[in-house]
């Protein structure tokens, strides 16, 4: 475990495929964590397709090296079934590495119904998808390293919703731990940009 004030060690795995959407998506995801550790340099990694995220992402997280892994990819919807069985696979095998081991795997693949609207959530209207998963990495990074201080310390205080510091991006203490109690451990909603 890195010490909280270093930043984190995060691997970007992104897929070439649909690199005209994924290309933003990376960069977005570097300008979030540059914009929150200044100077930090993720280790990108580049999969051949989405199918291939979980494979690379697996490999770089048995390197041990990782605080957490941000998959990128783009699925857009074509004339066949082909997608659903792409973004099946690939959510569920990111979700089980992360549960398999403790690392968070975050799922930054636009399951898209059309190149507009893929485009729209790689920096367009609707956000960047690269950014907002990097924001979660980093968000499940601080929890994670709260949680392991707490044990170290042998200190559950420490999780105590009083004593929650202030979920990225909110205004104050107060509205986090309001959000806290409103929407779960977190404070966070669905967007809906997926």
């Amino acid at each position: 475990m890195q010490s909280p004030s270093q930043p984190p060690a995060i691997a970007i795995v992104v897929s070439r495929y649909n690199d005209s959407i994924t290309g933003p998506m990376l960069l977005g995801a570097i300008d979030a964590l540059q914009h929150r550790w200044p100077g930090a340099t993720p280790a990108v990694l580049r999969a051949p397709g989405a199918f291939e995220l979980v494979a690379m992402s697996s490999a770089a997280l048995r390197t041990g090296a990782f605080e957490a892994v941000v998959a990128l990819g783009c699925v857009i919807k074509g004339e066949t079934s082909h997608d659903q069985h792409i973004n099946d696979a690939v959510a569920g095998g990111l979700a089980s590495l992360a549960a398999e081991t403790g690392v968070p795997v975050c799922f930054g693949v636009i399951t898209a119904g059309n190149d507009q609207q893929a485009r729209d959530r790689a920096g367009g209207s609707k956000g960047n998808k690269g950014a907002e998963t990097m924001q979660a990495a980093l968000e499940t990074i601080d929890e994670l390293r709260r949680l392991r201080t707490a044990a170290m310390q042998n200190r559950p205080e420490m999780l105590a919703p009083a004593s929650m510091p202030p979920l990225a991006g909110s205004a104050d203490k107060t509205k986090s731990a309001q959000m806290a109690g409103s929407n779960g451990a977190h404070g966070l909603h669905d967007k809906g940009s997926a």
